[in-house]
């Protein structure tokens, strides 16, 4: 509060301060002080100077504002005295200016006036003399004359008046004095004046001391070092320290070393002495591979040095100096022989290609090796990778032959690129590698593999027929027909029915399909096995297991199973007494479907009642209650109509009528009939005698019938056995379904197609993907048509070796003409093969013999291509006839085939046009040797060709022109080395002579060296003149001795050198300029200009700055070579706005001249707007009015006039509003509402622009942040929260966590939770649940029961901790889950009260099935918790009833006997489906009897139709006769089968082969002995508030012959209720 409160009173203030109307400055103060004035010193009395009181200045009520950015004085607030806050220095304020003052302004807040100051800066002599160089450094060439001037740099004094006044003296010395003279503005500069000359050679270095004192006091001064060297005179020319450099060098070694060093000297200096070297002559080779460094003299090696290709180079170098005097030496580099040449290999393929069945030791390749190195180096070893199934053997010399060393296996490795190296005995050893390709041709050893052993898929029932079902794949890593995939599924039973009555396959892509529509109901899954087998020969195959699983539609309609409806139409009746409550149950309607999940979700509805409103039944549990008490008007007899809808789509739907009868006990003279017992009837001898005779009948026929089956399956597994050795084949296979009833008969035969060849090494067996029959459309199958052949063992072994060749033939063997013919193929590929082998062989036995004999052929360089070379057939003596079959091959070691034979008449020609030059270089004698290798006779010829030289190249120099600098002061008789020319020509066609163009200054001179090569070079004849020619042009002329003559020519360039007599001359003493302050850095000011009459180095200028003071050289910028002065630093109009340049401009000997340059700098807008804050409040409420002040700031310009005026603003989309107050003063004030939630805080952005051109602004960026007030509510993140528990939890269990957020600050948005009651009065919910305060975590703080209550509804209230406080309400649903916490309760039959048991009754006529009475049960829990399953415990009679498992009914399962008691007790468990489960327990009295006491005739319509006893023997003789018959039957229709299938058989002999040993598979229906009944086991789950009904079918059957599969289906139950 304290804190707002002195906010307020400072706005109150300012407030005050902007009202009151300001006065204008009331007067002006004047000071002066020296410079450099200590921190602290007295300045003046401003309380005394104002009439100020010393009280206002201790209140701070007296403020200095300045107006730029540093403070340099300060007001003590105790004596009012202005002293000095920080050290003064005039020459870094004011510069140049002559009077140097600072203004500021005193401001009194009480009196609210103004009070300008101002302080004057004197100048006191604080600074040295200073020149802008430590060293001046001047060149001058010994032969200047006496008189030469040399301008002096100017010494700077930034002090003023006396204090700058400057005086020169230069330090004692014979070859200079000084010059000092005043110019026009009265500055006074100084030269330096050449007195006597300048010997280099006496002195070659003065050191001269300059000195400058200002007339201050103290006097100060200083001094410049200057240093004049002297230049020398070119007069000496360069000379080699030897004549003739010889070095030998190893061809090895490495590009950029070092061969030599040539060394010249010049008695000269600087670039008199500075020499050249160059290649004066060399040839072209050498000149790739040396390289001579111009300025070190240094030969190093730029190409590959090769003793084969040359022995020795020798080159002419020289050496120039930079007037152009120059000298020659020799140079020869010897080059000694290394291991740098690595082996060449090169393979002559046999076979490219070989099968992965050859033996070791097959050879595939002829390999040579050649090395051009000699000796060790040249010596050879060749070897392959020892991982590879190959050896590489020696054959003879260089030659090996590469054979297979071990099995090969085309599937892990399919081709092999072998890689061949070969290594020689050198030192560093080199080698060489080549590669060659083989492929491994397949042989079927790998049988087709699936990704997985078993593969499951789903489909939906009552699919299409030949839908598809899915794709199998499986992967043979063979190739070709070896690995060509078939696909076909094993067939198998499913039930009784064949699984080819159900899928098929397509043989090709394994697609299976489905032939028929599934039923969920009648199967939920198959399993089968499909076999993957490969073409190959023999086959191999492999399994995958694949199972199918039905998924279930909603296809049955729901079934009643009580009440049942009666036979004779009437309606089942239920007993309620008077004195029942509402809710009272009063019995159950049980229904089921054979569908299963929400399909079987059944909804019960009462569709009509005789009294509506007397009875309601549950939607889900079918339990039909009393909805109020009996009346005595309500009639006895109630018919009400039950609706069962499954919840399916669509739903389908049954009905059913109950009829309930209003009574109040069961009449008593039904108690009597338990003393009734039945009397013993012996059984009759003819009856025994029947049963035993259908006995009979049927074993014989089960046992006729597993004969046949054991027959068929020995024949089946002896054809298998069979077709696993041999390839003979007799009968076709046929594969048959026979349904005698007529009702699922279905043919169903595989086509086999058979496919023997010679070549295949397989029979292939395809398998179509569809039936033969109409049913589907069947696969084409191969087009190839051909007789089928009978090859025994015998057969197959003898044609192996033929098969495997014609195979080897038809992958396009190297060796075998492919227009060969068919027939002649195979003879010509036979006889070839064994050839090779033999040959192979024959060089890995015996060696070869040695060269026999050398042929020397000559021709000339350049010869077309198919040129005759020699007659190589008739120097070898080789037989033309079989010249082409002898194998003759030409080999050679280089890369290049430059000869061909031609194989018809023997001849040698050449293939290529062949250049000496480029062959064999400067070699005078050119050879070309090659190998001719005879492969019939076994020996090796070597042949050499020699290349003759023609006068096919033209001299040429290889610089395209000469270029000669000479000074015109060059002494006569001076000689010039010239360039030799090059001819790759050998003999008289090389160089001959040279000539030289007519003129009058230079001759031609030629000397010829020890090796007869003639050099040439020129002589200065006569004085050359620069004035009279610069320039002379001449032409060398170098010419050969062939014929004809050839000649090249390379032009001379002569330039005559200057001699430095000028100095440079400005084209205007003063330049002046103009420039605005702001112009870009870089900007070029003007241009300077001086012109020199020299040429060349002389005519060089450097421009400078003669005199730089620090601010003109951090300003401007002179360009040394054009002469331009530029801007580098900013140009500020309020600091200094004229400079005056001194410029010089000198030439490289340091004749020199100077001019003025005078800038203005004019005033631009380069100045931004500054903004200054007085008072600033960083934070305000949001519930501040409009106006509210925030801050009070300063806003300044330095510029003046419009450039100076600023306006200043705020961005008009925020809620602030900038008001000017007085003079450049503003206030920031609110303009609207704030809202915190909206905008937390501003960064108010304040924009001060001025005027100028161009506008130039400045911003300033204030934080204000908003302050909260309590003005939002929380709010919860949902509408409302359903949260689930089970009950029975325990005490202080966590439901749910809720969250609300408030978008308010600190306390304003601390959020509270409580629970609020519901909807219900009734049920207080702080009893049941807590919420944590702070967290909102609700907890149970009892245990809850789902039969008491199954839903809490409650509000739970979120409030903040503001002033006042707001909260919201959020409604939240508490669902409680049901457990296993309740058993069973028995509704039907009700235990009396009396101890005795329930009374059924149960005609004797009743027939197995027949429902005596139903035990009803209900559990008050939910979900599976409450699926009940019924068993009976205990009976009288063991096997006389069965009870359904889930329905409780009671039927009979077998007809009543005489000797049966009439009182038969059962007693009867019901048992819940929970974990764990819980029990109940009934004990049922069923009383035999034909009809219903007459008691109960009018409460009723159900009547009893008499039923005649059954006439057992008549059955029995019945059953007898039909077996039999039945089993005769089967007889003839099986005979009349072999009878057909034996003429088929022998039409098929008379035309076509024959096939025997193939299963045949049947299936034979024999009525009454292989009838399959196939009944379902449903088992029922009906519980409350399930909604759903679950049927299961177990896969056996419900009798107690088999064990049925117990299956149980779960499902999630939090799934469920979400």
């Amino acid at each position: 509060m304290a804190g707002r409160g002195l906010r307020y009173q400072s706005r109150t203030l300012l407030c005050f301060i902007l009202v009151a109307v300001w006065e204008g400055s009331f007067g002006q103060i004047h000071y002066l002080i020296p410079e450099e004035m200590e921190k602290g010193s007295f300045v003046g009395d401003v309380a005394k100077d104002l009439a100020l009181n010393i009280k206002e200045l201790s209140d701070n009520e007296v403020q200095i504002i300045s107006r730029g950015m540093k403070q340099y004085f300060d007001l003590d607030s105790q004596n009012g005295h202005l002293l000095v806050n920080d050290v003064i220095d005039r020459e870094q304020i004011c510069h140049q200016m002559e009077k140097c003052i600072l203004n500021f302004k005193i401001l009194v807040k009480e009196k609210m006036k103004f009070f300008t100051a101002e302080v004057e800066i004197a100048d006191i002599n604080d600074n040295s003399p200073s020149f802008p160089i430590e060293e001046l450094e001047f060149r001058i060439a010994e032969n200047t004359g006496p008189g030469a001037r040399f301008l002096l740099p100017e010494a700077q004094d930034p002090d003023l008046g006396t204090n700058s006044l400057l005086s020169y003296h230069l330090s004692s010395n014979k070859h200079f004095y000084l010059d000092v003279q005043t110019g026009v503005d009265g500055v006074k500069y100084a030269e330096l004046v050449l007195e006597t000359l300048l010997d280099r050679e006496e002195q070659r270095l003065h050191q001269l001391i300059l000195t400058a004192a200002d007339k201050g006091n103290p006097i100060r001064s200083g001094t410049v070092q200057i240093r004049v060297a002297v230049t020398d005179v070119n007069d000496n020319a360069p000379v080699f320290s030897a004549s003739l450099y010889e070095v030998n060098v190893v061809e090895n070694i490495p590009k950029g070393s070092r061969v030599l060093t040539l060394n010249a000297t010049d008695d000269d200096e600087g670039i008199n002495s500075k020499i050249k070297y160059s290649f004066r002559k060399v040839s072209d080779k050498a000149s790739k591979i040396f390289r001579l460094d111009s300025s070190t003299g240094q030969i190093s090696v730029t190409g590959n040095l090769d003793y084969e290709d040359s022995k020795f180079h020798e080159m002419e170098v020289q050496a120039q100096d930079g007037a152009g005097l120059s000298t020659r030496a020799k140079a020869v580099i010897r080059i000694l022989d290394a291991n740098d040449n690595a082996p060449e290999i090169t393979i002559t393929p046999l076979f490219s290609k070989i099968l992965e069945s050859s033996p070791p030791g097959s050879a595939i390749a002829l390999v040579n090796i050649n090395d051009r190195d000699d000796g060790r180096n040249g010596e050879v070893t060749c070897s392959i990778p020892a991982t590879l199934p190959f050896l590489l053997k020696k054959s003879f010399d260089n030659y090996y032959s590469l054979e297979t060393d071990q099995d090969l296996d085309r599937e892990s490795v399919s081709e092999y690129n072998i890689t061949i190296t070969a290594t020689d005995q050198g030192t560093p050893s080199l080698s060489a590698t080549a590669y060659f390709l083989t492929e491994i041709l397949d042989e079927n050893d790998n049988p087709p593999i699936f990704k997985t052993t078993a593969f499951t898929f789903q489909i939906a029932e009552n699919n299409q027929r030949g839908d598809l079902l899915l794709n199998l794949k499986a992967n043979d890593p063979d190739c070709g027909e070896n690995g060509r995939i078939i696909y076909s599924i094993i067939e198998t039973n499913i039930g009784d029915v064949l699984l080819s009555s159900y899928l098929s396959i397509n043989s090709e892509t394994g697609a299976v399909y489905a032939l028929s529509s599934f039923d969920y109901e009648e199967f939920r899954e198959i399993k089968f096995q499909v076999k993957a087998q490969d073409g190959g020969s023999p086959p191999l195959s492999s399994n995958i297991t694949v199972t199918l699983f039905i998924l279930d539609r909603n296809d049955n309609a729901p079934q009643i199973l009580y009440p049942s409806v009666p036979t004779d139409g009437s309606t089942g009746v239920e007993l309620a007494p008077h004195s029942s409550e509402p809710g009272y149950l009063v019995t159950k309607v049980v229904a089921v479907d054979a569908d299963s999940g929400q399909n079987a979700w059944l909804s019960y509805q009462l569709l009509k009642a005789t009294e509506p409103g007397l009875f309601t039944i549950g939607l889900h549990t079918g339990e039909i209650r009393t909805a109020r008490p009996f009346l005595d008007k309500d009639a006895l007899k109630q018919s009400l109509v039950v609706l069962v809808k499954d919840n399916g789509q669509p739903p389908l739907s049954a009905s059913v009528t109950v009829t309930v009868v209003l009574a109040d006990s069961i009449p008593e003279v039904l108690t009597d009939l338990s003393s009734i017992s039945a009397p013993a009837d012996p059984q009759s001898d003819l009856t025994f005698y029947l049963v035993v005779a259908v006995a009979f009948v049927s074993c014989l026929f089960f046992t006729f019938l597993l004969v046949l089956l054991a027959v068929r399956l020995h024949r089946w597994r002896t054809s298998h056995l069979c077709n696993s050795q041999s390839v003979n084949f007799t009968g076709v296979p046929v594969s048959q379904f026979v349904g005698i009833d007529g009702v699922r008969a279905f043919l169903h035969s595989y086509c086999h197609n058979g496919s023997l060849t010679t070549c295949s090494r397989k029979s292939q067996i395809l398998f179509p993907v569809g039936s033969c029959t109409s049913t589907l459309a069947p696969q084409h199958a191969s087009d190839k048509s051909g007789p089928l052949v009978t090859l025994d063992d015998s057969s197959i072994a003898n044609e192996r070796q033929i098969s495997e060749q014609n195979c080897l033939r038809r992958k396009d063997n190297l060796w075998i003409d492919k227009h060969t013919s068919n027939s002649e193929m195979g003879e010509n590929h036979r006889s070839q093969y064994y050839r090779i082998i033999t040959l192979i062989w024959l060089l890995k036995m015996i060696a070869w013999e040695p060269v026999s004999g050398q042929v020397h052929y000559m021709i000339l360089e350049e010869t077309e291509r198919g040129s005759f070379v020699g007659n190589v057939a008739k120097d070898l003596e080789l037989d033309m006839d079989k010249l082409s079959n002898s194998g003759v091959h030409v080999i050679t070691t280089g890369k290049s085939q430059y000869f061909a034979l031609n194989m018809e008449n023997g001849h040698l020609y050449t293939s290529e046009k062949i250049d000496r030059e480029m062959v064999c270089g400067q070699v005078l004698k050119c050879l070309l040797k090659f190998e001719i290798l005879v492969q019939d006779k076994m020996k090796v010829y070597t042949v050499e060709v020699e290349i003759a030289d023609i006068n096919d190249n033209t001299p040429r120099f290889q610089m395209e022109q000469l270029t000669f600098s000479i000074r015109e002061t060059t002494a006569q008789g001076s000689r010039f080395l010239l360039a030799d020319a090059v001819d790759p020509d050998v003999g008289i066609n090389s160089i001959q002579r040279y000539e030289l163009s007519s003129n009058k200054h230079f001759s031609l001179y030629v000397q010829t060296g020890e090796s007869g090569v003639k050099n040439a070079g020129m002589i200065l004849e006569n004085s050359l003149d620069r004035e009279e020619k610069s320039f002379h042009n001449l032409v060398l002329v170098a010419f050969d001795g062939g014929d004809p003559v050839r000649s090249g020519s390379v032009p001379i360039c002569v330039t005559v050198l200057d001699a430095n007599d000028n100095a440079p001359v400005f084209t205007q003493p003063i330049y002046k300029v103009s420039v605005l302050e702001n112009v870009p850095l870089g900007f070029v000011l003007t241009t300077v200009k001086a012109t020199d009459l020299d040429e060349g180095l002389n005519s060089e200028i450097t421009y400078s700055f003669r005199t730089k003071s620090d601010k003109i050289s951090q300003i401007f910028l002179m360009n040394s070579q054009t002469g331009e002065i530029s801007v580098q630093g900013n140009l500020d109009f309020e600091e200094m706005g004229f400079f005056e340049i001194d410029v010089q401009a000198q030439d490289p000997e340091g004749l020199s001249s100077l001019a003025k340059v005078f800038v203005t700098v004019m005033d631009a807008n380069d100045n931004a707007p500054e903004i200054t804050l007085s008072s600033f409040f960083t934070s305000v409420p949001e519930d501040s009015q409009s106006g509210t002040l925030i801050a009070l700031l300063r806003v300044k310009d330095k510029d003046s006039g419009e450039n100076g005026k600023v306006s200043c603003s705020v961005p008009p989309n925020l809620p602030f509003q900038l008001q000017k107050s007085v003079d450049n003063f503003y206030t920031l004030v609110t303009d609207g509402y704030l809202d915190r939630e909206v905008v937390e805080h501003y960064n108010l952005t304040i924009t001060a622009t001025d005027r100028g051109t161009p506008l130039f602004s400045t911003t300033v960026h204030l934080p204000i942040r908003i302050l909260d007030i309590n003005d939002n509510a929380p709010i919860f993140k949902q509408k409302f929260y359903n949260s689930y528990l089970f009950e029975n939890n325990p005490t202080g269990t966590s439901l749910m966590t809720l969250e609300a957020n408030d978008p308010d600050w600190g306390t304003n948005c601390t959020v509270t939770y409580s629970i609020l009651d519901g909807n219900d009065p009734k049920v207080s919910v702080a009893s049941f649940l807590s919420v944590n305060t702070e967290t909102g975590v609700v907890y149970a703080l009892r245990p809850f029961d789902y039969e008491e209550l199954r839903e809490l509804n409650f509000w739970v209230k979120a409030q903040d901790g503001g002033s006042p406080p707001l909260g919201s309400n959020v409604s939240v649903t508490l669902f409680i889950l049901d457990q296993n916490d309740n058993g069973p309760q028995i509704l039907y039959p009700a235990i009396p009260t009396d101890g005795s048991t329930g009374i059924e009754l149960a005609p004797h006529s009743s027939e197995p099935g027949y429902l005596v009475t139903k035990v009803v049960a209900v559990d008050a829990d939910s979900g599976q918790n409450a699926w009940l399953s019924y068993q009976l415990l205990k009976a009288t009679e063991p096997g006389l009833f069965t009870i359904g498992l889930h329905t409780g009914e009671i039927r009979t399962a077998r007809p009543f006997l005489d000797k049966d008691a009439l009182k038969q007790s059962l007693v009867v468990l019901v048992k819940d489906n929970g974990q764990p489960p819980l029990s109940a327990s009934v004990t049922v009295t069923v009383v035999l009897a034909d009809s219903i006491p007459e008691v109960l005739t009018d409460l009723s319509s159900i009547s009893t139709p008499a039923d005649p006893k059954s006439d057992l023997t008549f059955y029995l003789v019945v059953a007898v006769a039909f077996v039999s018959c039945l089993f005769f039957t089967f007889l003839l229709v099986l005979l009349a089968i072999r009878l057909y299938r034996w003429r088929n058989s022998q039409l098929c002999d008379s035309g076509s082969v024959n096939f025997s040993g193939v299963p045949v598979s049947q299936f034979v229906g024999i009525d009454g002995v292989r009838a399959f009944l196939r009944s379902y086991c449903q088992e029922v789950s009906l519980t409350t508030d399930s909604r759903k009904s679950q049927i299961i079918f177990p896969i056996g059957s419900c009798t107690n012959t088999l064990t049925p599969q117990q299956t149980c289906i779960q499902e999630q139950f939090m799934s469920d209720l979400q």
